[in-house]
């Protein structure tokens, strides 16, 4: 009840349409179900050709006798002329507010979805990177599409019916106890008609609680699904060089059909019920035929106000059946909305605290102090004790073998994570006490794995910015060596560069990635091996642009190439998540045997 409370509460910012679409669907339900009174003076005076009685026994108000009076006065000929155009102002009007409800509900369904789609990508955009090392792209991706579709149709169809269905329950059954005190109809055929009701809906309940767990594993199989497609369809180079067509069609098919069973299972369940409860339902109305069949061959009930009766009872068949549906749909829809829930409340790790200050202009140092990091803490620390300063003006490389934990030093700098122990500080002020944008937006980043928008080159260099300088853009792209091959292309700086810069090359994207770095003018950089995967050419180009940006600036490298670390101020020399040494490269070529092993392995042809 709780998830479903929370659920309902995604309509109050448009109560107003909801509260709308009840009021028509009340107006509606009334026009439905008006029809019923006329058909006792049809059947009673038209038809059969005898008056309408009112039982002895019933106290009518006197209203109502007036109007059976009335009735009972006018011709047959007239009186079906009357109803005739009565039955067809009511349909009209039904019509009418029928239309409004539906599509007032689906409007409000619409706008609910549009917001949780928004919700959802907000809440995307302020979690902490850790959530994402958890949580694969795919899976993510099926929250927006897939699960917040089902809470749509649960909106639309679910939650509309869940008011809609009731709404026309009570009305007949009002009509049923007004057909027992003013038409004599048996208290025991009442009270027959009203126990269907809870008799119908117990399988439902019991079904539904199954469902609703077959409903959120196929929600998350459509999350591997998603995952599955994102990988494949990135890396399908990969796929190809491998010869694994085949194998990853197999992976999907097997997904696909765990899916398709889920989905069956569903379906089994919730088609089962309507056949289930009209079977219950038909066996209460068989024994309200024979009772009140008895009632009219010994004339204590008319032929008329029998009809009216069981139109009214055939008719609470329709809500009810709907009903049994509903709560399968509204389960889909709260095993969904748990999923999204989860994703609402998924903690924000790194965030602003209260009384924070922009971090101005970087005059002195970044220092780390007693710093150590963990992504996973029973897989132990990545980052342990650091302590190091890197001065305003200075270039510091950090070496060290794969895992050494030189990225996630740098990670921790524009605050993408935060240490387990210790702090990073900038001017002596630590990064915690300091606002996201003012920090980041000192902060340039160049990585080795280089993303580019699908958009326009412009748009690319010029991300983060809406005021755009042209005069400035080429003169940043000239500084990043990267002007001469974007003026070639065939529109120039308006050339959509496909998705993740698919359509330009690995050192095109990277002096791009340069370029954008430039527009933005940081006086920090960080450069995560931001030449490893590029040809020699491509590697010089590359390398011109860097020292081009590096002029006037605070420069970290994490080093791949000796042309990378050869003019460091200082070169940190890291291992298993430790600085084990620092100096310049001559020292340490003197002093530290893993540096001096790294160079010979990486650096000394190049030397």
């Amino acid at each position: 009840m709780r998830h479903y409370t929370r659920f309902i509460r995604l309509i109050l910012p448009h109560s107003g349409k909801f509260a709308l679409a009840i009021i028509c669907m009340v107006v509606s339900t009334a026009f439905s179900a008006s029809p019923v009174a006329l058909v006792i003076p049809l059947i009673d005076i038209v038809i059969t050709g005898k008056a309408i009685t009112i039982p002895a026994n019933v106290n009518a108000p006197v209203w109502l006798t007036d109007i059976v009076s009335n009735v009972n006065a006018l011709e047959p000929l007239a009186l079906l002329k009357m109803m005739t155009l009565m039955i067809v102002v009511i349909f009209i009007f039904k019509g009418i507010f029928e239309f409004f409800q539906t599509y007032l509900m689906c409007d409000v369904s619409q706008r609910v979805i549009r917001d949780v789609k928004n919700d959802i990508y907000k809440k995307l955009q302020s979690l902490s990177m850790d959530f994402y090392s958890h949580n694969p792209t795919g899976e993510l991706m099926s929250r927006i599409t897939y699960d917040a579709a089902v809470i749509r149709d649960a909106i639309s169809t679910g939650i509309a019916d869940t008011f809609y269905q009731p709404i026309q329950l009570i009305v007949y059954a009002v009509m049923l106890v007004g057909l027992k005190i003013y038409g004599g109809i048996p208290w025991s055929l009442i009270f027959i008609s009203l126990v269907i009701v809870p008799i119908i809906l117990y399988p439902v309940v019991r079904i539904g609680k199954r469902l609703r767990k077959i409903s959120k594993d196929s929600q998350e199989k459509i999350g591997d699904i998603n995952n599955m497609l994102l990988e494949t369809i990135t890396g399908i180079k990969l796929v190809k060089s491998f010869c694994m067509q085949d194998y990853e069609w197999k992976r999907f098919k097997d997904h696909n059909r765990t899916f398709y069973k889920l989905n069956m299972k569903s379906v089994k369940r919730m088609k089962i019920v309507s056949p289930m409860t009209e079977s219950m339902a038909v066996v209460c109305v068989a024994v309200i035929l024979w009772l009140s069949g008895k009632s009219i061959i010994s004339g204590e009930l008319s032929t008329g106000i029998f009809t009216a009766f069981l139109i009214a009872l055939f008719s609470m068949m329709k809500p009810l059946k709907k009903l049994s549906n509903v709560y399968g749909i509204n389960q889909q829809a709260l095993a969904a909305a748990e999923r999204i829930f989860d994703l609402y409340d998924a903690p924000i790790k790194v965030k602003e605290k209260q009384n924070v200050s922009d971090m101005g202009e970087f005059k002195e140092n970044i220092t780390f102090k007693k710093v150590s990091f963990s992504y996973d803490k029973d897989k132990g620390a990545v980052l342990r004790d650091i302590d190091l300063t890197i001065k305003k003006g200075e270039i510091v490389a950090l070496v060290g073998p794969s895992g050494a934990g030189k990225s996630t030093l740098v990670n921790l700098i524009p605050r993408f994570y935060d240490p387990d122990e210790g702090n990073v500080h900038i001017d002596g002020k630590e990064v915690k006490d300091l606002t996201l944008s003012s920090l980041r937006n000192a902060i340039g980043l160049v990585t080795q794995e280089t993303l580019l928008f699908n958009d326009t080159v412009k748009a690319n260099i010029t991300y983060g910015h809406t005021d755009i300088d042209e005069e400035q853009l080429i003169r940043v792209a000239k500084t990043a060596n990267a002007h001469r091959f974007i003026k070639d292309f065939p529109e120039g700086y308006d050339t959509v560069t496909g998705e993740r810069g698919v359509k330009v090359s690995g050192g095109q994207r990277q002096r791009m990635a340069i370029a954008r770095a430039i527009y933005k003018n940081p006086p920090i950089l960080i450069f995560d091996e931001a030449t490893s995967q590029l040809d020699t050419e491509s590697e010089k180009l590359v390398q011109g642009a860097i020292n081009n940006l590096m002029e006037g600036r605070t420069v970290i490298v994490i080093a791949h190439r000796l042309s990378t670390i050869q003019h460091a101020d200082k070169i940190v020399v890291m291992d298993q998540g430790k600085i084990v040494d620092s100096g310049r490269h001559e020292e340490l070529i003197e002093k530290s045997p893993l540096y001096k092993k790294l160079y010979e392995m990486q650096f000394s042809n190049e030397d």
